[in-house]
């Protein structure tokens, strides 16, 4: 698993929400101004300041589902090229029942939901290398 200090440079990070077998996904905006519209979205976005990667993906989670994960729970990150080159940051957490009940939505996206992981990856909207990378770490993941 790579790691990162705040001084490197990056220009944002997602994280892949699983629980059991499935994943919480963000129905981005459908607006031309933006990257995706109208797509199937993770967690996550621009860094700020100087933040690290773990700091930026668990800001904008808190942001975007009010959710407060420690930067513990985050079980795997890797960096990806952008499409500028820039590196990018994901990251994979599992969570439970429990914390899904107690998500409150941002006022970014048209909403959110839990679908199969499966259903994500088939998924004709869901972001092409969001499920590559989360398809990496599905092969990459202990038991396969």
């Amino acid at each position: 698993m790579t790691t990162s200090t705040r001084d490197e440079p990056f220009g944002g990070a997602k994280l892949a929400l699983l629980t059991g077998r499935g994943l919480v996904s963000i129905l981005r905006d459908d607006v031309p101004h933006i990257a995706w519209p109208g797509h199937w979205d993770f967690a996550g976005g621009a860094r700020e300041r100087r933040e690290s990667p773990a700091a930026c993906v668990l800001r904008e989670t808190r942001e975007e589902l009010g959710l407060a994960l420690e930067p513990a729970r985050l079980i795997w990150r890797q960096t990806y090229p952008n499409h500028r080159g820039r590196a990018v940051w994901f990251f994979v957490a599992r969570i439970g029942a429990d914390e899904i009940a107690r998500i409150r939505f941002g006022d970014e996206g048209q909403g959110w939901a839990v679908m199969p992981v499966g259903d994500y990856l088939a998924h004709p909207k869901g972001i092409g290398q969001l499920k590559e990378q989360l398809a990496e770490y599905l092969a990459a993941r202990p038991g396969g």
